[in-house]
């Protein structure tokens, strides 16, 4: 793999160079700036070797540096090893942001290229004020050679039985949304924001429920651009019955600059690619603002989230099962991760609703888990035995919810360290679940509950506490977000009624563990006062915390009470899912404890 990277390379230099582009960026991303993205699209993850989820590569003649997150920099350091390709660790430190790389090392005259397509326009307008850009070719296209072809799979219906609101009451509220901003049209390239909007799923992007798609929305028309291989008779009488005109998918540029334009333009720079907002800034005047379809499917309907509580405690019955299974049976029967993440996969697909899974199941043991995206294969797994600490984080889509939940289990001895970790994580979760605050809070008013176990004793973890959830969608969606760090570019949304969103703190320590403990959270409104309209959540997860693992010396009396009550919640949904020796099971697992 290394050769594979450094070859790879060295024969993207050469087309570079007959192109005259001097730095050229391959960011993670296909033409709708999607955070996961089909495997057409993985030219990065070709180029370098390194298959994690989010990074950019940059390329120069005599350099190669690859840009990653927290997430991700155990598992970059050792794909990139004998690469010749610099890890820079995003955020830390002295390390440089892709600006600041390129202000330093593109001399006068020189030029930055990227395929314009795959390039969001918020950060191509950054570089255009600063470089010469070109943007209108793949130059890695011709290495490829047996590239993938774009994925085409057919369109189903989201009943509105299901999500609880027509196409026409969802196009009636985004047309007021763009009448408040005085914006004549309004192009969308955000792919689940263009699914919720349209009542429709496909399967275009792994664990993704998405189709290819772009649609550009004007007072009185609403015209969506799919590819025709991803159409049936069924989902052609059904846009024509709701008013929507389709045309291709590859015909968006084309429309764009021959379509007839009467006001401004609304886009979300975030979202749409460079080379589309080069195309849509000569038609016209523009506005670049988040869509407004993003805020409106976050909040969830109350069909939605009476879908959602159900399935989530399906859910939680079978992770639940597995834990058991794993408890008693690893180090007795072989068991590698990878199997491991199967067999919990095989459960799940076992509930009534289920299509696939929200995201690839991490399955890690012991000093694996300090990797937090780490990805088992058959090739290459660790054995499970009855030591240390496992760590699962997995998720389904149904048809009905999007679902997501951490757990790490004990599975022998463990230090003292390592269950004073488990403790604070376990107490950073629930008191986050716990809090109550004021309407108007953003997740930077809300992170620093669940990270303050772990700040006092001198801990942190590189992520955010938390992410929103979609509906049969993306399992990470905004503009909702757990995160403490204050960045200028950073979105924040206020916390409204019927949002879901994810309460996953944890610790890492390399070359030991790791350990993760996620529950998801539905917000809701608390009581009314002079004061103002006070918030809270309450959990759609139950899946008992692993009290092998607790240590009450490290908690503090409200902290067991939380814990207390959060496993008699536990026992009261679970419970009338199990009998016999399971049940005993989760009565034990899920037994009051004391304080030390």
């Amino acid at each position: 793999m290394e050769s594979l990277a450094k070859a790879r390379i060295e024969t993207l230099r050469t087309l570079l160079k007959k192109e005259g582009i001097d730095f050229y960026l391959v960011p993670t991303a296909d033409f709708h700036n999607s955070e996961y993205v089909g495997d057409h699209f993985k030219v990065r993850s070709f180029l370098s070797g390194f298959t994690g989820s989010a990074g950019t590569l940059v390329v120069s003649a005599y350099e190669a540096g690859l840009w990653t997150d927290g997430r991700y920099f155990v598992q970059a350091q050792a794909q990139l090893a004998g690469s010749e390709i610099t890890l820079y660790k995003m955020a830390e430190e002295g390390v440089p942001t892709i600006e600041e790389y390129l202000e330093k090392n593109v001399k006068e005259g020189q030029v930055v290229g990227f395929d314009g397509r795959v390039l969001d326009a918020a950060f191509g307008k950054k570089l255009e004020k600063q470089f010469t850009l070109s943007y209108e070719k793949d130059v890695a296209d011709a290495i490829w050679k047996e590239r993938p072809p774009l994925p085409a799979t057919k369109i189903w219906i989201v009943s509105e039985t299901d999500c609880g609101m027509s196409v026409s009451e969802k196009l009636a509220r985004v047309r007021e949304k763009m009448d408040e901003q005085k914006a004549g049209h309004l192009l969308i390239s955000k792919l689940d924001d263009i699914m919720w909007l349209y009542n429709i799923r496909a399967n275009d992007v792994d664990c993704n429920p998405v189709a290819l798609s772009y649609t550009f929305v004007s007072k009185d028309s609403a015209v969506l651009f799919l590819q025709k291989e991803a159409l049936t008779q069924e989902t052609q009488q059904y846009f024509a019955q709701n008013g929507v005109i389709v045309k291709e998918y590859a015909e968006l540029a084309q429309y764009l600059e021959q379509c007839e334009i009467n006001g401004t333009i609304w886009y979300s720079g975030e979202d749409i690619n460079y080379f589309l907002y080069k195309l849509i800034e000569k038609r016209g005047d523009l506005v670049d603002l988040e869509n407004p379809t993003t805020l409106l499917k976050a909040a969830k309907t109350p069909v939605e989230l009476e879908h959602i509580r159900k399935f989530y405690l399906l859910d939680s019955v079978v992770l639940t099962r597995f834990l058991f299974w794993m408890k008693e049976n690893a180090g007795s029967v072989p068991i590698n991760e990878y199997d491991a993440a199967k067999k919990l996969d095989a459960m799940r697909a076992e509930i009534e609703g289920f299509l696939d899974l929200s995201f690839e199941t991490i399955s890690a043991y012991q000093e694996n888990a300090a990797m937090a995206h780490y990805s088992a294969s058959q090739e290459q797994s660790a054995r499970i035995l009855a030591e240390g600490f496992y760590l699962v984080d997995s998720g389904s889509q149904y048809r009905g919810a999007t679902t997501d939940v951490t757990r790490t289990i004990a599975l022998g001895t463990l230090s003292d360290e390592q269950k004073m970790h488990f403790t604070k994580v376990a107490c950073a979760m629930l008191r986050l679940a716990d809090t109550k605050f004021l309407y108007g809070c953003t997740g930077r008013n809300l992170d620093i509950i669940a990270r303050q176990p772990l700040w006092d004793c001198g801990l942190d973890y590189k992520h955010g506490t938390g992410h929103g959830i979609g509906y049969i969608l993306n399992v990470h969606e905004g503009p909702q977000n757990l995160r403490w760090q204050y960045k200028p570019e950073q979105k924040e949304a206020v916390f409204e009624e019927g949002m879901i969103v994810s309460d996953e703190p944890g610790i890492y320590i390399e070359g030991s563990h790791g350990i993760r403990t996620e529950n998801i959270l539905e917000t809701v409104k608390e009581q009314k006062n002079e004061y103002g309209q006070f918030m809270g959540f309450r959990h759609l997860t139950y899946v008992p915390i692993d009290l092998d693992a607790v240590d009450t010396r490290y908690m503090e009396a409200a902290d067991v009470e939380k814990l207390n009550a959060y496993h008699r919640a536990v026992y009261e949904k679970l419970s009338p899912y199990f009998e016999g020796k399971d049940l005993e099971r989760l009565k034990d697992a899920t037994r009051a404890i004391e304080k030390a």
